[in-house]
């Protein structure tokens, strides 16, 4: 070859070598793990994305059709706490699986989890009873940056450039939805409480991004990922715990004697549709917590704070079908944006795993 002859570069790999990659390493993250990891990761990852959202929905509803309480709302979302204990019973029955024994910091970190959990949940239903539906999900699509920075602090989780823009979006996201404040209040409610609901709905947002990385360090510290009945144990007893502390909210509120008056007027079928509201939010509150605990079990926080908010353009569309909720521009824009948000996450979470494979 003459000296002056200026080699070609080797040209960029082509969309189709890209794909081929893609799959061949998602062939090898598939054959890395047994089959009943995936089809755990599956039935937890759907359990997240559709009762979360008819969680959200339901309790929208609660407000739209005559509830009015906070405390009866964040307690119905509890009460469903012997259902992770329900389906224990079978795995102790036929012996595959052995309670874990209470130690005096395991009883501390499932105190610790649920008091959070009661207060994350009053936070929410502050948030439902001021803003539709579909800007409370918008809202809370900034549990993705708080699940980034506190499974960061906590759990040791990477947080790579494409993660940091993913939180820098996101946020932007939030920051539209907070300027278009104006178009979608909805009636009865005035600007001061609007604005109660947003900053509450951030406020609950953050405090389920620590609760998820908090979990996670329970999982890997305190009960170990030895099985995932582990997983149906911290729930039922963090859950219990909740319960406990919204019931004495709730009775020093009088919200017991509530319930009776407001199953009376309740719209839609009375004291009949209340029960029925009542009984549901409790069931996918507690399908959708046991997915998201689930997930954070089977893969961490990341993964539980993406299909977390993964959840809200799906919340959103469904508010506006169900509710009719108006869907102005900037919330277009801002549904745009987190979705650009999840994508980036996502991106990033997925090289910084190829990198550590590889």
């Amino acid at each position: 070859m003459d000296e002056n002859e200026i080699s070609e570069p080797n040209p960029s790999p082509s969309l189709k070598q890209k794909a081929a990659e893609v799959i061949a390493a998602s062939l090898e993250t598939y054959r890395s793990k047994p089959f009943s990891f995936w089809l755990l990761l599956f039935l937890s990852s759907g359990a997240m994305l559709t009762a979360f959202p008819a969680s959200s929905l339901l309790s929208r509803l609660y407000y739209t059709d005559g509830g009015q309480s906070k405390w009866i709302l964040s307690w119905a979302a509890v009460a469903g706490w012997p259902l992770p204990a329900l389906l224990l019973l079978p795995l102790y029955l036929l012996g595959k699986a052995s309670p874990t024994p209470l130690s005096l910091s395991l009883c501390l970190w499932y105190a610790l989890l649920g008091f959070l959990s009661a207060a994350d949940n009053l936070m929410y239903a502050w948030a439902y009873a001021y803003l539709p539906a579909s800007t409370a999900s918008l809202v809370a699509a900034s549990s993705l940056a708080f699940s980034a920075l506190f499974g960061r602090a906590i759990a040791k989780n990477t947080l790579t450039l494409s993660s940091i823009n993913a939180v820098a979006v996101i946020t932007a996201g939030v920051a539209i939805v907070a300027l278009d404040s104006g178009s979608d209040r909805p009636p009865g409610v005035t600007a001061r409480q609007y604005a109660l609901g947003f900053v509450l709905d951030v406020l609950g947002s953050a405090l389920h991004g620590l609760i998820f990385a908090l979990s996670e360090l329970v999982f890997a510290r305190v009960l170990g990922r030895r099985s995932f009945h582990v997983v149906l144990e911290q729930q039922a007893a963090v859950s219990l715990c909740a319960f406990a502390f919204t019931s004495v909210g709730l009775a020093v509120a009088e919200g017991f004697p509530a319930m009776r008056r407001e199953a009376a007027g309740f719209a839609h079928g009375g004291a009949a549709a209340y029960v029925n509201v009542m009984v549901w939010t409790a069931v996918t509150f507690q399908l959708g917590v046991l997915g998201g605990t689930g997930v954070l079990f089977l893969a961490s926080t990341v993964l539980a704070g993406v299909l977390n908010a993964v959840r809200v353009p799906l919340t959103s569309v469904a508010a506006v079908i169900w509710f009719h909720d108006p869907m102005s521009g900037f919330k277009i824009l801002a549904l745009v944006i987190t979705v650009w948000g999840f994508a980036s996450y996502m991106v990033g979470h997925s090289t910084v795993k190829k990198t550590s494979t590889s």
